[in-house]
């Protein structure tokens, strides 16, 4: 198991191999498709972003409401090459690091080796227990959005696999 803190360094990026366990402590941000295309939309009309993507992490979910003196709802990870499109234009832009759930498509997988970036996958269908690892939830852009706007999540040892290494490793493809 590999204990990373937020903002997560290059050298602890690059280091990360597919299969490796990872827990994450600090703040992580939220973001889906819609959010991703006004970020993509805030860049095209050179508008300022939410967060500052260096060093950052993007987790792919529309988290819950969250039930009294809780931080967060469910918060399980949404299917995530809904986002290829939108990651492709923000890796450029400093995103390198990003949790979801599920496979991504070829051009996403060669942005992200080029880009020297890395995809880490939460379990789906544990929602619940996730949100047990956030201690904080703050909104910070998109309101409008609902479940969809943009969260600051401080979390602690928040559980992710890495799928896609900076490298081209690829848990989907792995035959041991």
């Amino acid at each position: 198991m590999i204990h990373i803190t937020t903002p997560m360094d290059e050298t602890t990026r690059l280091s990360l191999r597919t299969g490796d366990e990872v827990l994450i402590s600090g703040t992580i941000y939220t973001g889906r498709d819609a959010a991703h295309k006004r970020m993509v939309q805030s860049i095209e009309h050179q508008e300022p972003l939410p967060f500052p993507l260096k060093d950052q992490i993007i987790y792919y979910v529309g988290p819950t409401p969250a039930r009294p003196g809780q931080p967060i709802g469910s918060c399980g990870p949404t299917s995530s090459y809904r986002m290829d499109p939108y990651s492709i234009q923000l890796m450029p832009k400093g995103l390198k690091i990003m949790i979801g759930k599920g496979d991504r498509g070829d051009a996403f997988k060669q942005a992200l080796i080029q880009e020297k970036a890395v995809y880490l996958i939460a379990i789906g269908g544990i929602g619940a227990l996730l949100s047990k690892r956030v201690t904080q939830a703050k909104l910070i852009s998109y309101p409008d959005l609902l479940s969809e706007a943009v969260y600051e999540l401080t979390v602690e040892d928040f559980p992710a696999i890495v799928a896609y290494d900076s490298i081209g490793g690829d848990i989907f493809q792995r035959k041991d």
